[in-house]
């Protein structure tokens, strides 16, 4: 695995082939972050998923952690100072990040390789796709030091598992283990702690063969959907199927199909 330079010394970005890693890097606080690591970690999955010749982003923690939230020493500093605007900039981050994550043409998945908490747990409910050790837990913490849910929790987390149990996932603030976390739609897959990351890895690996002006289209798609009719819908459809047809990946496709081969796409 190749590292490219960092976006931060908390934040690093990896590359093995088609599959871009960003990992949050620090451990001792579990992956914890301030408002300069906050920012980076955007910017990191902006650069990663945009960058020539990635087709898949993998967002994961170093150590024990995948991402506590907000870090509680910068909380308390932020709560005896009243600092009000240093308690926005760390939520112009989520924002931040739910953006980029959207906007992005290539999926990322969020490998949850231990707790996953606060702002952590809605970093990882912003991804595409998620994997997580079945040692790992994820939660809204938030109502344990008396806040609400950010980074875009109330709106992602109502649409992954209906509004009943986002209510009492955020009301009672407890973590919540892989399996049940897989049972009600939080996770799409589990892994042995042991053989995580080599799992995470293969399952980006293996989304990244696919085409990649399909696999664009598609995320665009089913996002638009969320706040669009059927109408609408058919419309994306035509337009996205037309420019699809028009790639060369179709044809590459329908090539290997017939001889009963396994396509290599290359995303024109």
């Amino acid at each position: 695995m190749n590292r490219s330079p960092a976006a931060s010394e908390h934040v690093l970005v990896e590359r093995d082939g088609p599959v871009a890693v960003v990992r949050l890097n620090r451990p001792d606080k579990l992956n914890a972050f301030d408002a300069g690591m906050a920012f980076a970690i955007p910017a990191a999955i902006e650069a990663a998923g945009s960058g020539e010749g990635t087709r898949a982003v993998v967002v994961t923690g170093e150590g024990r952690g995948f991402c506590a939230g907000a870090d509680i020493d910068v909380l308390d500093e932020l709560v005896v100072q009243r600092d009000e605007k240093g308690l926005a900039q760390l939520l112009e981050a989520g924002e931040r990040v739910n953006h980029v994550i959207r906007a992005l043409e290539v999926p990322v998945i969020a490998a949850i390789n231990g707790p996953a908490a606060g702002g952590g747990a809605n970093l990882a409910l912003a991804c595409d796709l998620r994997i997580m050790a079945e040692s790992a837990s994820i939660g809204q913490s938030f109502t344990r030091i008396g806040l609400h849910p950010d980074w875009g929790g109330t709106y992602l987390l109502p649409r992954l598992v209906g509004v009943a149990r986002a209510l009492e996932l955020m009301w009672s603030g407890r973590m919540v283990a892989a399996d049940e976390a897989l049972r009600i739609g939080l996770v799409h897959r589990l892994a042995p702690l042991e053989r995580f990351h080599e799992e995470a890895l293969a399952w980006a690996r293996q989304i990244a063969a696919g085409p990649p002006v399909a696999v664009a289209r598609i995320k665009r798609a089913i996002y638009d959907s969320l706040d669009a009719d059927l109408d609408a819908m058919l419309a994306v459809e035509l337009a996205h199927q037309l420019d699809c047809f028009r790639s060369e990946d179709c044809a590459r496709g329908l090539f290997a199909f017939r001889g009963k081969e396994t396509p290599r796409f290359e995303g024109s």
